[in-house]
């Protein structure tokens, strides 16, 4: 054989090996059996949650025209968690954190089957839209800290930043297949708006029942604490130890700082596709899903760079390029240009929340998880809530674009400060 055609093949089949590599290192968490299944389940729930995201938020806007009530239907779908995650982070460190998942499985079901019901029989109000997002975060609020600490049980610990990236993955495949899903299920689902409306909530419920599915087969088993204390106690302890470890509290003062100022870009999403584009609900969908395909493409490089060295530095590195990305997407009046900069910015926020968490689960002792977590994911989600209804209520008074450009101004001066004083996190 020529020997031309032997250092192809060789060189070929070192490719082939490469790329195999690199696969096998991206899906790492995909060789444990229960993270694989609850990884699918949580997917097809996504999805169908982004689909109701959608679809509520075109139905309050049609309702109200207001950039408030857009702002205060996300903030009180936030709000229980602001409220109850911390004792939700109890609850999860105490009892089976399976169970919990389903309790707050099946309340999220109901809530979108009963949104669906309302919207489909035309009697549905904007105190009913924003009832029922009060009542599914007050699920949710129950739900989070359990499933964050469910999480690492499933896996080893050096494929954590894996498995934490690889949720990221299914949680923005839902960004971009679940808008898409409800631009169609709003155009073709139905005889009338309101049948095409009422289409996306129901998905949505049908959608809970596959998560149902995947944690009744989990063969995960719950191993009740040694030392059972009281509530207060218990939560007074993890409170506690996110105060002393300094590394810790800071990055849970960047984690809110993120939420409250970068996530109102997606609030205002519709008012940019109604007001500056001069569009309708079709581009609303498009401009969420350059964001979740951006924000699939930052959850593929952190799962592939897993565990690495100076994660803090790069986290801090791209928030700051996050911040600046918002200010330039609301200073845009060109579409293309706008989804080129949602797309970024979709990867920049991605990298800045997976590489945040991974670094928190990292630090965090097992029996302390479900509380230390449920501090976390107060201060993740509940930036988002109070963010909305912040910028909300500027956007009405200033504009939303305005408003967006002093977010990502504020946002990098977050990330410069802690570029230089550190608190912990630049080593890390």
């Amino acid at each position: 054989m020529d020997s031309s055609v032997k250092e192809k093949r060789a060189s070929l089949a070192g490719a082939v090996g490469i790329g195999g590599t690199a696969v096998r290192r991206t899906l790492a968490a995909f060789r444990y059996r229960d993270f694989r299944i609850l990884w699918f389940g949580s997917c097809s729930s996504t999805i169908g949650t982004w689909m109701q995201n959608v679809a509520e938020n075109w139905l309050v806007l049609s309702k109200t025209g207001s950039p408030f009530y857009l702002g205060l239907d996300a903030f009180l779908q936030q709000l229980p968690i602001m409220l109850f995650s911390l004792l939700g982070g109890v609850v999860a460190d105490r009892f089976d954190r399976r169970r919990l998942l389903l309790a707050s499985q099946y309340i999220q079901m109901t809530t979108a089957f009963t949104l669906a019901v309302l919207v489909f029989a035309n009697v549905v109000q904007v105190w009913h839209i924003l009832t029922l997002s009060f009542l599914t975060g007050t699920a949710q609020a129950f739900g989070g800290p359990a499933s964050q600490a469910l999480v690492p049980t499933l896996v080893e610990k050096n494929d954590l930043p894996n498995a934490i990236a690889l949720n990221s993955i299914q949680f923005n495949m839902g960004r971009l297949v679940g808008p898409l899903l409800a631009g169609i299920s709003l155009a073709t689902l139905g005889r009338n708006a309101t049948e095409r409306m009422a289409s996306c909530f129901f998905l949505n419920g049908v959608s809970f029942l596959i998560v149902i599915v995947a944690l009744m087969a989990l063969h995960v088993k719950h191993t009740p604490p040694a030392i059972s204390r009281r509530i207060h106690e218990e939560l007074r302890g993890g409170l506690s130890y996110v105060r002393r470890q300094k590394s810790l509290l800071a990055l849970t003062v960047l984690a809110f700082a993120t939420t409250f100022l970068a996530f109102a870009i997606l609030t205002f999403l519709p008012l940019f596709a109604k007001d500056v584009f001069h569009r309708g609900v079709s581009e609303y969908t498009r401009l969420m899903a350059f964001s979740g395909a951006g924000s699939i493409v930052g959850a593929i490089a952190v799962a592939w760079l897993g565990k690495y060295q100076k994660m803090g530095r790069t986290v801090l590195v791209v928030q700051a390029c996050c911040g600046l990305l918002v200010a330039a997407f609301s200073l845009s009046r060109v579409l293309w240009l706008s989804d080129i900069l949602l797309f970024l910015n979709g990867a920049a926020l991605i990298i800045v929340f997976a590489t945040v968490t991974s670094l928190v689960q990292l630090l965090v002792p097992n029996e302390l998880r479900g509380r230390v977590m449920s501090i976390y994911v107060v201060a993740f989600r509940g930036g988002m809530p109070l963010g909305s209804l912040v910028s909300g209520y500027f956007a009405s008074k200033f504009g939303a674009p305005l408003v967006l450009t002093c977010n990502g101004i504020l946002l990098t001066m977050v990330a410069a400060y802690f570029l230089v004083r550190s608190h912990g996190v630049r080593e890390l």
